[in-house]
């Protein structure tokens, strides 16, 4: 058969296998190459290791030798083991974790998690050539969750930092890191969202990306197709304590603008409004004369607080602050954390059902504010000073999904003292002491509070899906 015959009879059939090869020539020329990116700027990215002394409740267990008062070797114990009844002081033990950084300048400084170098003794950084050099904590924040560390060396591979407002929704980024200390392991994906608030971090609104991180990724950068940093990978949102696609990162301008500060004078100075806020829904939009939900609701004005001295009142929704549309309440913590301190500010108001225009000078976020401010969030966050920790109730979605039928108290804080040496987690939640149970927050702070014992006392929580007994010696 001459082969204009067979080309004329499969006529269709080649033209559908040319258009097949065409079609995946072109999707594969679309797929972007990282492999510039990354020789360019890898160096930059460096592995974290810390170093810190905790208490060790296996070596030291919670025995006591019982002697009677007065007997021979009573003395002998109480001098050289540490009080009645010869209980030693509790053994230390090295606990170490591992995260990443990138080199913003060739002198040394470097960006980091705060949660990366947390009560860290010793940060040891290793950079891409293998030199492992000591880190100094220049300053630290915990609620962006950026550190700010320092290395002694000169000439060091830095990174172009960009602008994580450019950044578009579907846009290709890149993160290099340590996962589970592999270092400088490359993984890539897409930008999912912009602005995302955090329950635990109303002060950042995150860049939502489907990038794998996992542990050790923290601190690490997040890269454009430009090579430049546009955030800095922070947390993961999962169920099992691996990668689901939901990755966090702090934005690179938020990012900076906290390093200045911790550069400068070593802490980070924000604005405070003074107001407890939630969102509008539908139907409260519809009860306020407003076209569609938006704003900011306010819910409670703090007394002498800027708020309340600008005219603020509950009921008002703030529709703009400082010229800018606050589109829901979760925008409006970060727009007022990064405005100066003293900066009088102009904030447009929908209050009974007509625009008003305030103007507002903005106070500091202090600690003990932010405190003030969580205890009064709601009547069932409790503080229980014999532990260190604050909790609340059990929040339903999470009774559901550790299967928790009734009871409990979640901690949301955890201060040094007792339970930040038992072991205790923000997150864990509580369900007996000494084997009772443990009904609500405000029970369990008289569980606590009725605790009449020098010896340790028996917790019973659960973390993720797994159920725990820790011991913890009260505070008198």
């Amino acid at each position: 058969m001459k082969l204009s015959t067979v080309i004329k009879s499969h006529y269709s059939a080649i033209i559908l296998i040319v258009l097949n090869v065409l079609i995946v020539q072109s999707a594969f020329a679309q797929l972007p190459d990282f492999t510039q990116l990354v020789k360019q700027h890898a160096a930059a990215v460096v592995n974290v290791s810390t170093t810190q002394k905790i208490p060790d409740p296996v070596a030291s267990g919670d025995e006591q030798l019982q002697l009677p008062e007065g007997a021979p070797l009573d003395e002998f114990f109480r001098r050289f083991f540490g009080g009645p009844g010869g209980k030693a002081p509790a053994p230390r033990r090295n606990a170490k974790s591992l995260g990443s950084g990138f080199i913003i300048s060739d002198d040394g400084y470097m960006i980091t998690n705060h949660h990366v170098v947390k009560d860290a003794d010793t940060i040891i950084v290793r950079l891409q050539d293998r030199r492992e050099l000591e880190a100094e904590v220049i300053g630290s924040d915990k609620r962006s969750d950026i550190a700010l560390l320092k290395i002694d060396a000169d000439d060091l591979p830095t990174v172009k930092i960009g602008s994580s407002s450019d950044l578009e929704v579907g846009e290709w980024v890149v993160a290099i890191g340590s996962p589970f200390g592999f270092d400088h392991s490359v993984t890539a994906g897409i930008v999912s969202a912009k602005g995302r608030s955090l329950p635990s971090d109303s002060y950042v609104p995150f860049i939502q990306t489907d990038v794998a991180i996992n542990p050790g990724n923290s601190g690490g950068p997040l890269f454009n197709m430009n090579g430049e940093v546009v955030g800095v990978n922070s947390q993961i949102y999962s169920r099992t304590g691996g990668f689901m696609g939901l990755s966090f990162s702090v934005p690179m301008d938020v990012a900076m603008k906290v390093v200045e500060q911790l550069k400068s004078t070593g802490h980070v100075k924000r604005g405070w409004l003074g107001v407890q806020i939630q969102d509008v829904s539908r139907e409260l939009a519809e009860s306020f004369g407003m076209d569609k939900p938006e704003g900011a609701l306010v819910s409670k004005v703090i007394k002498n607080s800027p708020a309340q001295k600008s005219g603020l009142q509950v009921g008002d929704v703030i529709i703009e602050y400082n010229g800018k549309n606050v589109p829901t309440s979760s925008t409006l913590p970060a727009m007022v954390g990064v405005t100066s301190i003293g900066k009088s500010i102009p904030v447009t108001v929908i209050r009974q059902g007509r625009k008003q225009s305030l103007t507002v000078k903005i106070g500091e976020l202090t600690d003990d504010i932010a405190e003030a401010s969580l205890q009064d969030l709601d009547d069932s966050v409790v503080k229980v000073d014999r532990m260190g920790i604050t909790v609340s109730e059990v929040p339903e979605d999470m009774r559901t999904q550790l299967q928790i039928p009734d009871g409990g108290a979640m901690i949301n804080q955890v201060k040094s003292g007792p339970a930040a040496d038992s072991g205790l987690r923000r997150g864990d939640v509580i369900l007996q002491i000494q084997y009772k149970d443990v009904e609500g927050p405000k029970q369990l702070k008289k569980l606590i509070n009725a605790v009449d014992t020098d010896r340790p006392v028996a917790i019973l929580v659960q973390r993720g899906n797994h159920p725990l007994y820790l011991a913890i010696k009260l505070n008198d």
